[in-house]
């Protein structure tokens, strides 16, 4: 009987070892829409010990594809670890909210980004506040859509509304936006492109990009509250 688990054992390692450099790829492909500071040793990390978990409960009679069943719920440990940093006070929800607006008037007016020193006098908040802010943004876009919807209020709330009916709210919006913003969130939530691939494509800056994304988010979470969900 030991060695017949000793096997069983053997080849659900060997099942998860062989899809280690998929592991890998995702952590690298997530890395690219990250702050710098998030390191993608530690997705890589948190990546493979969830693929050694699946691979134990793997039942081949129920899923054709160990790669299949893993993939989603590798990826959902890799967003569990980057919630678990807990970048974002009620504070920062505030604050990256007044960023947004400022950056967005700013880069209306100048064509371009506006500086960290820029938005600290302007804000009158710390140089090292706005990096954090800055980051914790950075963070919440690659979460689910719901997580970022809740997300743009100082008071998270449940969402109360039907996938079918987020789905059409989602894309009534899509239809108001001009083609070059569609063509962005296709690339960002579809392609998974990454801002400077983008910014690359479309011969826009990363932050405007990144402001027109926030900016569809938040017309999403209006719609959502005149609906009644939130």
């Amino acid at each position: 009987m030991k060695t017949y688990r000793d096997e069983v054992r053997q080849a659900q390692d060997e099942l998860a070892v062989s899809y280690l450099p998929a592991v890998r790829a995702m952590a690298f492909r997530m890395k690219e829409r990250l702050p710098s500071n998030i390191e993608v040793d530690d997705l890589i990390s948190i990546g493979a010990e969830e693929l050694i978990k699946l691979s134990r409960r793997y039942d081949v009679a129920k899923n054709d594809s160990f790669w299949g069943y893993a993939k989603t719920r590798v990826q959902g440990s890799m967003f569990d670890y980057l919630r678990s940093l807990d970048v974002v006070s009620r504070t920062n929800r505030k604050l990256i909210r007044n960023i947004d607006a400022e950056t967005t008037r700013y880069i209306s007016e100048n064509n371009e980004d506006p500086s960290d020193e820029y938005l600290s006098k302007v804000l009158g908040e710390d140089i090292e506040k706005i990096k954090d802010a800055k980051i914790a943004s950075d963070i919440y876009a690659l979460l689910p859509l719901d997580e970022q919807l809740s997300f743009s209020h100082d008071i998270a709330t449940d969402t109360q509304i039907e996938e079918e009916e987020l789905i059409e709210i989602i894309t009534n919006i899509m239809k108001t936006l001009s083609e070059r913003d569609q063509l962005i969130i296709q690339l960002y939530y579809f392609e998974e492109l990454n801002l400077r691939e983008i910014s690359e494509v479309l011969e826009i800056t990363e932050s405007r990009i990144s402001q027109i994304h926030k900016e569809v988010i938040k017309k999403i979470r209006l719609q959502i509250e005149k609906a009644g969900g939130l």
